[in-house]
């Protein structure tokens, strides 16, 4: 998405430039921020340290979704230069995170000092030395940030961020599933709130006959692993150790997932479309019945003019479903890394800037569309959320869908989004059964996990 510009003595927005893949593109965003390697000393924050210039101007990656971070920062804090770069995220896996940082490896400079992440596995990498270099993450939980800060987030919100006991970045938001559902229509054609995945799919078969072109869900999105499959405790990232995965896409936690999606694909209820298209927002708004999802669904779907819109008093949310006899478990959506640079000549501002939006009340309570992973935040974002009138329902689910997460998933190198993507979004648009795709899927994950090095199971 193209870049905006905000004048200001202080503060630049501008466009990351396009996917590195050239040596110009490297050399051209070189000056984008960051210290150069050399000179480094052996630093008090647990990693070495370029020459420090509290005066520096500190360059911040960032998507579109959160410019408004950045906007907020400026806000409260006009005497700290920033830059901003606008850059994909590394959305759906596109990894540019990771290859532009290897680029900046190899140049031996460039890197920015803050970036933000839709992903949860780049602390896998970003901890790891590359190219003979210092790793770019530095790490957190020895004085950079304060101990009270960190105890301060969600318990187990930090893990994907945790690498062998070192801290190396803070979580934006948690992303955990629930099932979102339009109050309206369900009692307007006589439907109840399922509870359970098969009570799930029985209403989605009942709709498909008796009010055809409304949805239950959706499965064209890079996420659709997260939302089922991880909710059904298919081990397909059984993550064990810091290079070794456990991958069994053939178990009847992963069968059942399938041919309930199966099911759901071929009746229409759960299209192959991805929900930030024009094409969905024309063919869906106002026929979503129901819709499991992550807890940033509210503000980046729901609530939003320029997607579904749904009107006031009508989006409900309940806890995730479960499997009939099981306990309820979901999956974990993204949610959102900010990680600051080891290389960063103005740790002192990056840090400021990293900690305030994770834990700001001006941004994570005020702006930001999803629930906090800071905990004193989430609470605040509940009560903020509830008293809009806005929704049809209390938004408690969300914050015990928060503790329910379910352990079987790990946080690896490798992206589940872009091997989903690669395999199995084109092989369902061909009208592949899922059921079918299991072992094409798995082979796809391990061949993904090896080429990173990891020993598969």
């Amino acid at each position: 998405m193209a870049g905006f510009t905000r004048t200001g003595r202080a503060y630049r927005v501008i466009t990351a430039l396009g996917m590195a893949g050239a040596l110009t593109v490297s050399l051209a965003l070189t000056a984008c921020g960051g210290g150069k390697e050399g000179g480094t000393s052996a630093g008090s924050y647990g990693f070495p340290e370029v020459k420090q210039d509290e005066k520096a101007e500190i360059t911040v990656w960032v998507d579109s979704d959160r410019v408004g971070a950045a906007t907020a920062f400026q806000k409260a804090n006009p005497g700290v230069p920033v830059k901003v770069v606008n850059y994909d995220g590394s959305a759906n896996g596109s990894n540019s995170f990771r290859t532009k940082m290897q680029l900046f490896d190899r140049a031996g400079s460039g890197w920015p000092d803050v970036v933000f992440s839709t992903q949860n596995n780049d602390a896998a990498w970003a901890s790891q030395k590359s190219g003979g270099k210092q790793a770019f993450a530095a790490v957190l939980n020895e004085g950079l940030v304060a101990k009270a800060t960190l105890d301060g987030f969600t318990p187990g919100s930090l893990n994907p961020c945790t690498v062998e006991g070192k801290t190396y970045c803070l979580r934006n938001d948690l992303a955990q599933a629930v099932l979102w559902y339009d109050k309206s229509l369900l009692t307007k054609f006589g439907y109840a709130v399922p509870t359970t995945w098969q009570e799930y799919q029985a209403l989605g078969e009942k709709a498909a006959r008796e009010h055809p072109g409304y949805i239950v869900g959706t499965v064209g999105d890079a996420w659709t692993p997260e939302v089922f499959f991880w909710a059904s405790k298919c081990q397909a990232n059984g993550i064990t150790g810091p290079k070794s995965v456990t991958v069994d896409t053939t178990s009847n936690e992963c069968r059942r997932a399938a041919s309930m999606l199966d099911t759901l694909i071929k009746n229409g209820t759960a299209p192959n479309i991805s929900v930030f298209t024009p094409e969905f927002v024309k063919k869906y708004s106002g026929k979503v019945l129901l819709m499991p999802g992550p807890a940033w669904y509210a503000g980046a779907i729901f609530n939003n003019p320029q997607s579904l819109n749904v009107p006031k008093g009508r989006l409900g949310v309940a806890e995730p479903l479960a499997w009939q006899g099981e306990t309820a478990v979901t999956g974990n959506v993204g949610g959102g890394t900010w990680f600051i640079s080891s290389h960063s000549a103005n740790l002192k501002a990056a840090q400021k800037f990293a900690e305030f939006v994770t834990t700001a009340d001006d941004y994570q309570v005020n702006v930001a569309p999803g629930y906090p992973a800071y905990a004193p935040a989430a609470d605040k974002w509940i009560k903020k959320q509830e008293s809009s009138g806005y929704y049809a329902t209390g938004l408690q689910p969300i914050v015990k869908a928060g503790t329910e997460i379910w352990d079987g998933w790990g946080s690896g190198i490798f992206s589940q989004e872009a091997v989903w993507a690669k395999t199995m979004t084109p092989a369902i648009a061909g009208g592949k059964s899922l059921v079918d795709l299991l072992p094409q899927w798995q082979q796809a994950i391990k061949n993904q996990a090896q080429v990173e090095g990891y020993t598969v199971k």
